[in-house]
């Protein structure tokens, strides 16, 4: 029995060693599991971050392409108002606006021009309305300057347009009313008077070409010419439309075209009739008959108050304009005047006065009166420059020690030219005066002549130039800074002359180009023979002792002015030392008064 229950008490716990082993591995797979879910967990919500990130990503990109889409507007034809296209297109719509000015009032009036037209005329009515839709839409893309830049957004310059009291006309002038042709018949052209509110076109077309003109003044004249044509067919077809309506010659004042005068007839009569009638009225010239009904008398008032006010008008600006035409030659003219009586309060020979009004006359002749300083003043700098540049930029470069320059010192130079006019036999220099200038031909012939003054040993032309050695002061130069030859001119000469002073002056802040040009011209010199060494080493000797005595003068004045300030030191010192003593002897009989 013993045995018994051993055996069993060994099977028993084996069996219990089982159990716990199996509750272990139960255990451990438990752990297992929740390990597993915890990585697919972890799992999971890593792939959802990355996924959300992958999301982000997509929607930043699209957000950025949209941004990029918004940021890069769709290039769209716009029309700049300062191009050549815009003003060929606004000559364009003003042939349109001009044709329905002149036309439509006339074909209204005088029907046999209607009828015998019907086709030529609504062709081209149909050409104009198309234009007319072109030009809407030209408009609405034409660009402005905001802040100097050219606005080219077609949202923008839409808006802007919209906004305009233009734009309200132009719709107007764009509406079908000839529609109304479906119902009335076509030879009705007055219902197409709506086209006439794009007459602000005509006038724009009219100020561009006047500032684009090289004659303003005889386009001034010739658009006030038109004008007043217009405004005598406007009311020479208004006078045939009362006509017609109180009946052809049932009067005297009316249009004569009755079954007697089949000559007045003809439509050519009956336009030139109504035209000259229109003339005589507005001009208030008067020989036509006289009203015979009230509405007569009325329309005849106000034709006579429109000739009034219009025509004095027109006539006043006439001769402004006439005035302004005239005006150079009544300036230039004062000034002759002036010169002349100077020459006979100081009683100036009769052979010098001859040659100043000569030369004066050639100034004139020639179109040389302009005071190119007095014409430019108005403009910037930069843009003077640039005129300066690209007149006489070419000329200047034709001189050898110019050649080889920097832009901007040329620049500078082409700014400080002065045009000067001499007469035949004026001396532009003589041999031995000290040269202050030197000279460049643009237009005549000069002579290099003997002491004489007839001997003529070469003759310069245009593009030839003299005395740019004179004016840099070479050092050794054998003629120094006087003229080595007499140059006369032969006939009336232009020259543009360039001052020292200008020169060294611009030189100032070209140190650099100033060497150079000293080299340049030294070896010219010393080419033709004509530096002295000697000369040079002399100068140079002369400058260093100029410049020794400079700075002797120099330390003479600091040591005069150390010793003033030592004395004034000194000075100080001694007084700061009696006021010290004199402090201490007041503290000292304080103390003893207080003892």
């Amino acid at each position: 029995m013993g045995n018994l229950l051993a055996f069993l008490d060994i099977h028993r716990k084996k069996d219990e060693k089982k159990d716990e082993k199996k509750d272990e591995k139960k255990d451990e797979k438990k752990d297992e599991k929740k390990d597993e879910k915890k990585d697919e967990k972890k799992d999971e919500k890593k792939d959802d971050k990355k996924d959300d990130k992958k999301d982000d990503k997509k929607d930043d990109k699209k957000d950025d392409k949209k941004d990029a889409k918004k940021e890069e507007p769709k290039e769209v034809w716009i029309m700049d108002p300062a191009t050549d296209t815009y003003y060929y297109w606004l000559c364009t719509i003003a042939i349109a606006v001009f044709y329905n000015l002149i036309l439509l009032v006339a074909r209204s009036c005088f029907n046999e021009l209607q009828y015998k037209n019907t086709v030529l005329w609504m062709s081209l009515d149909g050409a104009s309305d198309i234009l007319y839709y072109i030009d809407t839409f030209v408009r609405a893309r034409t660009g402005f300057l905001e802040q100097g830049l050219l606005v080219k957004d077609a949202k923008i310059l839409k808006e802007k347009y919209m906004k305009t009291q233009q734009f309200k006309l132009d719709i107007l002038s764009i509406i079908p009313t000839d529609i109304v042709y479906l119902y009335i018949g076509i030879d009705n052209p007055e219902w197409r008077f709506n086209r006439l509110f794009r007459l602000p076109r005509l006038f724009e077309f009219f100020d561009r070409t006047e500032t684009r003109t090289n004659f303003p003044n005889i386009f001034r004249i010739g658009n006030l010419v038109l004008y007043i044509i217009i405004i005598i067919h406007w009311n020479g077809c208004l006078y045939f439309a009362i006509s017609k309506i109180l009946g052809f010659g049932s009067d005297t004042w009316v249009y004569p075209m009755t079954a007697n005068n089949p000559e007045f007839a003809r439509l050519a009569r009956q336009y030139i009739y109504c035209f000259y009638w229109s003339t005589l009225t507005l001009t208030t010239i008067g020989e036509t008959p006289p009203p015979v009904r009230d509405i007569e008398y009325f329309f005849v008032v106000l034709d006579f108050l429109t000739g009034v006010l219009i025509f004095a008008t027109i006539v006043g600006n006439v001769g402004a304009m006439i005035s302004n035409m005239s005006a150079a030659r009544v300036e230039f003219q004062a000034k002759i005047d002036s010169i002349k009586q100077y020459m006979q309060f100081r009683k100036v020979s009769k052979s010098l006065e001859a040659r100043v009004v000569k030369w004066f006359d050639y100034l004139w002749t020639e179109d040389k009166t302009c005071d190119e300083k007095q014409v430019l003043r108005n403009l910037p700098d930069k843009l003077k420059a640039e005129i300066a540049i690209n007149v006489h930029l070419e000329t200047l470069r034709k001189v050898r020690i110019f050649q080889d320059c920097e832009a901007g010192l040329l620049i500078e130079l082409v700014l400080k030219l002065q045009p000067q006019v001499f007469s035949p036999g004026d001396y532009i220099c003589k041999k031995g005066d000290i040269g202050k200038e030197m000279y460049i031909i643009k237009e005549g012939k000069l002579a290099v002549v003997a002491d004489d003054g007839v001997t003529q040993f070469v003759v310069l032309s245009d593009g030839a130039y003299f005395g740019e050695i004179s004016i840099l002061g070479i050092k050794g130069s054998k003629a120094g800074n006087r003229r080595t030859a007499n140059i006369r001119s032969v006939g009336y000469s232009d020259l543009f002359a360039l001052s020292k002073e200008d020169l060294m002056e611009a030189l100032i802040e070209y140190p650099d180009a100033k060497y150079a040009l000293e080299e340049k011209g030294r070896s010219i010199l010393m080419k033709d023979n004509l530096i002295d060494e000697s000369l040079v080493n002399a100068t140079d000797a002369k400058d260093m002792e100029v410049k020794v005595n400079q700075v002797e003068t120099t330390l003479e004045v600091m040591t005069t002015k150390f010793r003033k300030m030592l004395n004034q030191y000194e000075s100080s010192q001694r007084k700061l030392k009696q006021r010290l003593s004199n402090l201490s002897n007041e503290v000292r009989i304080l103390r003893s008064d207080d003892e």
